[in-house]
């Protein structure tokens, strides 16, 4: 809150009066104590934030001449970044915005879409989309149409491909030991449950936070299977082996998953998707990941789970602007597919965001 207070160029009190938080998790002279003390912390330890030094470039006189700067994503630029923007403006020949005010998700941060919306300039529409199916260029509309809001009419053409976008009630309706997956989620709590799913089928998927197994065990693994084949290990790779095996008792008789000592679940779980064909020691074929933290990326099929949850459905309600923010957020949700889209349903979504 108190970035996003200072993004939006705003007082930290007036952030805190928008009410856009659960007043009992957060208690004004508490958000208030820690504002004063961070403050005083990074200047008795000389540090600067991200922020910090945007202020400074803003405030400086000695920024250079530019015959040309470049500003990409910049539906996504905070009032505070937008004021560095006008400072280099008056520095620069040529300055290029690149965005889509359509993939504004990040209000929640302090973005100012509205601004990047009304910014004069010579505008150019790339109508030619290199990503997408037609299927997933129809679903997309369905989503960016109920944007009530000021927002930049645009046409652009889909690829060749036709693509297809379907409903499933379960990810037991897909198969998912075959082909790149991207599968999404709109909160944090149902990328955790569907984690869990994955792993109850034994399906080997990754998130920015890394692989879905155990790699310290993993890796030991594979260097006790070398050291039955060979007969010796570097001193390191033993102590690696060491951690899974306390009790110091190596049998070259025995496979490392009937001598490891550990969480039983995980080497059963390690030894399963093994058993599936899948190289460990690769990234993985699926991919587990959060709407906002997947933009930009994409996949040929997409997984997009309509789950919302309370706290979203709660903020939603308060304004038109977070009612189109949420529209754009399953806009970004569903153009990330290449080819194929999966909508995974949820038990309970506001009728106003069904896809």
């Amino acid at each position: 809150m108190i970035q996003r207070a200072i993004n939006k160029n705003i007082d930290i009190r007036d952030e805190y009066d928008l009410n856009e938080h659960d007043r009992k998790d957060i208690y004004w002279p508490t958000l208030k104590h820690i504002d004063l003390n961070l403050q005083e912390y990074k200047k008795k330890n000389h540090l600067l934030d991200f922020n910090d030094l945007i202020t400074q470039a803003i405030e400086s006189n000695k920024i250079p001449r530019f015959k040309a700067i470049f500003i990409d994503e910049a539906q996504d630029l905070s009032p505070l970044q937008w004021k560095l923007y006008d400072k280099l403006k008056e520095h620069c020949d040529d300055m290029y915005l690149a965005g889509d005010d359509d993939q504004a998700i990040f209000a929640w941060a302090g973005a100012d879409v509205n601004r990047f919306i009304k910014e004069p300039a010579t505008e150019k529409v790339l109508r030619y989309s290199r990503r997408i199916s037609k299927a997933v260029q129809q679903q997309s509309q369905i989503a960016i149409d109920r944007i009530s809001g000021i927002r930049k009419h645009k046409e652009y053409l889909p690829r060749s491909e036709e693509g297809y976008a379907q409903h499933i009630s379960n990810l037991g309706q897909i198969d998912l030991t075959k082909g790149k997956w991207l599968i999404l989620t709109r909160t944090k709590d149902n990328l955790l449950d569907i984690a869990r799913q994955l792993k109850s089928k034994n399906i080997y998927y990754q998130t920015n936070k890394g692989k879905s197994f155990n790699v310290g065990m993993y890796n030991a693994a594979m260097l006790y299977t070398k050291w039955i084949r060979e007969g010796k290990l570097e001193d390191k790779e033993i102590n690696d082996v060491r951690d899974y095996i306390p009790n110091g008792n190596w049998n070259p008789e025995k496979n490392w998953y009937d001598i490891f000592v550990g969480d039983q679940k995980e080497i059963l779980y390690i030894r399963n998707i093994i058993s599936g064909g899948e190289i460990l020691s690769q990234n993985a074929r699926v991919w587990l990941s959060t709407i906002h933290a997947a933009k930009g990326g994409e996949e040929d099929n997409v997984i997009l789970s309509l789950h919302q949850g309370g706290k979203v459905q709660k903020g939603i309600r308060l304004s038109v602007d977070k009612q189109d923010e949420e529209n754009r957020v399953w806009y970004v949700g569903i153009t990330r597919a290449r080819n194929n889209l999966y909508k995974l349903k949820a038990k309970k979504i506001l009728k106003e965001y069904q896809l």
